[in-house]
């Protein structure tokens, strides 16, 4: 068994597929998974499964359920401890809420985001690893081009959904 955040994206956002926590955790609950919590209303959920393919088994529950797709990344508890240890910014000293990880659905190549000017989004700043974006709006994310300008680089081959420092933190609590 093993304890996994699942992190459905693009839900509850301005009235468009709106997905209740309780029915969300029902739903997992039904697929015979254990420990299931959710963390606010923006589609964050913690769980135990044997499953090897959660996240698909969850993507087809959701659709059969509330009637239309949501992408969902998957991530072990020890996948999260690894992203929050990579964090290439001082992330003690900074505001959770300005601190982003973009979750990759892959892995992406070094230098998949070289073609991104970093100084045409200044003063917000970014770091790819692997299969996580690292992402410091000094001034707020609300009026940022760099969100949209990192997904044009990705989609729509490959998912991405992001979440604060705050929400990373809290998952990490919730599945250790």
């Amino acid at each position: 068994m093993t304890t996994y955040a699942a992190l459905l994206r693009g839900i509850n956002v301005g009235g468009h597929k709106k997905v209740p926590m309780a029915e969300l955790r029902g739903v997992m609950a039904g697929l015979g998974w254990t420990g299931v919590r959710t963390y606010l209303q923006s589609g964050n959920a913690v769980f135990t499964t044997g499953d090897e393919d959660p996240g698909g088994r969850l993507e087809r529950a959701v659709a059969g359920h509330f009637g239309f797709d949501v992408r969902c990344l998957v991530r072990t508890a020890g996948e999260l401890h690894a992203v929050a240890a990579a964090c290439p910014y001082p992330a003690a000293e900074l505001d959770p809420a300005k601190l982003v990880v973009l979750f990759l659905e892959e892995e992406l190549a070094e230098g998949h985001f070289d073609a991104l000017d970093p100084a045409r989004f200044a003063p917000d700043t970014f770091h790819h690893a692997g299969s996580a974006v690292y992402c410091y709006f000094p001034d707020g994310m609300g009026r940022s081009k760099l969100p949209a300008a990192l997904e044009a680089a990705v989609t729509p081959k490959v998912t991405m959904t992001g979440r604060n420092w705050r929400t990373v933190q809290r998952l990490i609590e919730l599945a250790s």
